[in-house]
């Protein structure tokens, strides 16, 4: 087993939450359904709704069906918890497709809806000023599909990309730090101390599985112990920590 890996903070300018995401009808056009979600924004920027989406180099995305769903491009304000929803009139009939071709990724890396959240141009720092080349701004994109459920199309996120000056993150869920980072680590509060030695806050994920259950001084001695996660009893490829205190991020 390798050594313990540091995370590395990157900034995320626009951030949609994905668990808000939905489609809502069109009321002004009946059969039409209209994306909606929350999102925060740290800078001003545009969001882009693409349906059938292919992603390629440097995450453009590219529109399949453009003829029949032409982009729909909206621009934002900085600001939290701010609500959109895709403009009337641009929605889409679900109607015209296959319950197949909705709900899952096609060739060619196509996804029936992608959402791009890109930073302003204005807002980019130095290192990427002069930077015009097409998908140079740092965005993030949820791609997602359609799935039926009670005779209803819901809408499941499948993954989340970053593209923060020029380089491509993909967004994973860490098991278990929400406990750590909610408020000041507190040694009383059983959710959020390390599993094995019941003391120190957990800063320690284990991947694959991503689950973030250990402190760091116990993950170094995991390593000599066995190479099970301590939770679920998946193997351990590599182990990361993850600062969790308030301070010091930019």
């Amino acid at each position: 087993m390798s050594n313990i890996q540091k995370a590395v903070t990157i900034r995320n300018d626009v951030n949609l939450k994905k668990e808000t995401l939905r489609i809502e009808p069109d009321e002004a056009n009946p059969g039409k359904f209209l994306v909606a979600f929350t999102f925060d924004a740290a800078v001003a920027g545009s969001i882009t709704i693409i349906f059938f989406a292919s992603e390629g180099e440097g995450c453009c995305l590219t529109p399949m069906k453009e003829s029949l769903l032409p982009p729909v491009t909206v621009h934002f304000q900085q600001g939290l918890a701010q609500k959109f929803k895709q403009p009337s009139g641009t929605g889409i009939d679900l109607s015209l497709f296959e319950e197949v071709d909705l709900s899952k990724e096609g060739g060619m890396n196509v996804y029936p809806l992608a959402i791009k959240a890109e930073a302003s141009t204005d807002n980019q720092n130095a290192s990427t000023e002069g930077n015009t080349e097409p998908g140079s701004t740092n965005s993030q994109i949820t791609q997602a599909v359609l799935e039926k459920e009670r005779g209803e199309y819901q809408v499941r996120v499948v993954k989340q990309i970053l593209w923060v000056n020029g380089m491509r993150y993909e967004l994973q869920e860490i098991y278990g730090i929400g406990n750590s980072v909610d408020n000041d680590f507190d040694g009383n509060d059983p959710g959020k101390e390390c599993v094995i030695c019941l003391s120190e806050p957990r800063n320690t994920t284990i991947l694959p599985c991503r689950h973030m259950c250990m402190c760091s001084g116990c993950a170094k001695g995991l390593r000599f112990q066995t190479n099970r996660c301590p939770i679920c009893r998946q193997p351990v490829e590599r182990l990361m920590e993850i600062k969790v205190g308030n301070g010091g991020e930019e």
